[in-house]
């Protein structure tokens, strides 16, 4: 199983190569290429991630939100954002939270590289503590520790210095703040390993030309799981951002992952 749900690039360094699929480019070269493959999903974005994960993306989702715990107050960046589907949740819980215990309205703002993506969520409608904007990973529009907790879900990938986004979501944390990145990861087991292999490269390009009647940006998606690190690679470049008690947590078998940490 796997999905679409990804989000776009973002500004990359100069005289650098980035991953674009199993080709390297040129890493500014990657945000325009990868910000054409956001245009093209968009309007179908929803419908093939439950299309090609039979659902299953959403209990990844909901695991993920548990685990971030929104309370009221927070401001919460809900980074390569999409279509807004974390930041509803977040929202949803910030304010249960708030009716059980009191507090101040929480702020979840949906940060997307991709304009198309944006409009496509707002088009969707959100909640009344989400606000919606255009922005970049490797230069985030906040000062330094204003952010309560920062979320990027099936979006890291996709940048351009992925290391250089990391160190800026610490950058905007504030001391005590959450680090919550939802990724599709490594199975762990060799059977699994073929049989969603088998799946994605096989099936994943198909739908997208069925439905999406768009083949090669699927095929880039699929390669770009591929590229990204393991489980323990990744936790590694969160540490060396500056984040500390990082933790992992396997779903379907670690087909995705829940990487956690904190601003410390």
């Amino acid at each position: 199983m796997t999905q679409a749900d990804s989000s776009s690039p973002t500004g990359a360094p100069s005289g650098k190569t980035s991953s674009f699929g199993f080709r390297d480019v040129d890493a500014k070269e990657k945000v325009q290429m990868v910000r054409g493959v956001f245009d093209s999903v968009a309007s179908n974005y929803d419908l093939m991630n439950d299309l090609m994960s039979a659902g299953v993306h959403r209990l990844w989702k909901d695991a993920t939100a548990a685990k971030l715990n929104a309370r009221p107050g927070e401001v919460i960046l809900d980074m390569a954002g999409g279509t807004g589907d974390m930041a509803r949740r977040y929202s949803k819980m910030a304010r249960a939270a708030q009716a059980r215990r009191g507090g101040e309205d929480a702020t979840v703002i949906v940060m997307d590289y991709n304009a198309e993506m944006i409009l496509n969520g707002v088009a969707k409608g959100g909640e009344p503590e989400m606000a919606w904007g255009v922005g970049d990973a490797m230069n985030l529009p906040f000062p330094d520790a204003c952010l309560d907790a920062y979320s990027i879900s099936f979006g890291i990938r996709n940048v351009s210095d992925v290391a250089g986004a990391l160190k800026e979501a610490r950058r905007a944390l504030k001391p005590g703040g959450r680090f919550i990145c939802l990724e599709f990861s490594r199975p762990t087991t060799e059977a699994l390993r073929r049989a969603y292999d088998a799946w994605s490269f096989h099936a994943i390009p198909r739908i997208g030309e069925w439905v999406a009647k768009d083949r090669d940006s699927y095929q880039y998606l699929v390669e770009s799981i591929r590229r990204f690190p393991d489980q323990a690679t990744f936790k590694r470049m969160i540490e060396d951002a500056g984040f500390s008690r990082v933790s992992v947590t396997n779903l379907s078998g670690g087909i995705a992952a829940i990487h956690h940490g904190w601003a410390i």
